[in-house]
């Protein structure tokens, strides 16, 4: 364990991520370590969570712990034990971030009621939950920053992706909404739209460089994104340089938009 210089500006902060164990649930975990918080990683496989939390608290600064827990983002008694859990530690949860979302290729015409659902939920309940059960304990506190990973698709449209580009369209909705009625117990409210961005579930097309460099052709900045790009947006909005930003979905996607 590394020792706290003075000054961090999370020093004494506690972080709950969901899709911890993730390329850009555990970028976010790193950046907030870095400038002195702990955090609390969730996700469904343990085993994921162990791995992550290795790789990560060789980098903790004094005083901070990284949590675990284990459960189901759609289950509302596993949600509102992780809150409980991050909160319990130093009597506080500050940040909150719901990076727990996706889609599947799917022509528009081979969906269902069912299908169509699935993605939507997928996209905007499992967030909403999360502002909703995190809030409650920020206002404990009295104040706190929540975060989504939308997606550029809330603002262009894919081939075989409406379910997707409808739900993240839909997830930022919910953070304006969101933050202008929490913004009265200083809990802000904000989204990052990334690009097609290395995690688990884009491993393929980066692994195959035609298909990765036909992307990035296609991409004004000449590159795709890493998870560290998007950490660094969500550390941005999680900190003091953003005290009066609430409300916005952020483009990190190398300029598509």
């Amino acid at each position: 364990m590394s020792s706290a210089p003075g000054n961090l500006p999370l020093a004494g902060k506690m972080a709950l991520i969901t899709g911890g164990s993730g390329g850009i649930g555990a970028a976010c975990a790193r950046s907030f370590i870095a400038d002195g918080a702990s955090v609390t990683l969730r996700g469904r496989r343990l085993e994921a969570l162990i791995a992550t939390r290795r790789l990560l608290e060789g980098e903790l600064t004094q005083g901070a712990t990284i949590e675990l827990f284990a459960g189901d983002v759609f289950d509302q008694g596993d949600i509102v034990a992780a809150v409980e859990l991050a909160a319990s530690i130093h009597d506080t949860l500050d940040i909150a971030v719901a990076s727990v979302g996706g889609g599947a290729i799917r022509p528009l015409l081979l969906h269902d009621f069912d299908t169509f659902r699935s993605e939507l939920e997928g996209n905007i309940l499992s967030s909403f939950m999360m502002i909703r059960y995190a809030a409650a304990a920020m206002m404990k506190s009295g104040s706190g920053s929540v975060f989504c990973i939308s997606s550029d698709a809330a603002k262009l449209t894919f081939p075989w992706l409406s379910g997707y580009t409808s739900g993240k369209a839909g997830l930022d909705g919910v953070v304006r909404a969101a933050a202008e009625e929490l913004s009265r117990y200083d809990i802000r409210v904000n989204a990052v739209r990334p690009g097609l961005t290395r995690t688990d579930a884009t491993a393929g097309l980066f692994e195959d460089p035609r298909i990765s460099e036909a992307f990035a052709a296609e991409n004004p900045l000449g590159r795709l994104g890493e998870p560290e790009d998007i950490a660094a947006g969500i550390r941005y909005l999680a900190g003091p340089e953003s005290s009066w930003v609430t409300g916005q979905s952020f483009s990190i996607e190398g300029g598509n938009e």
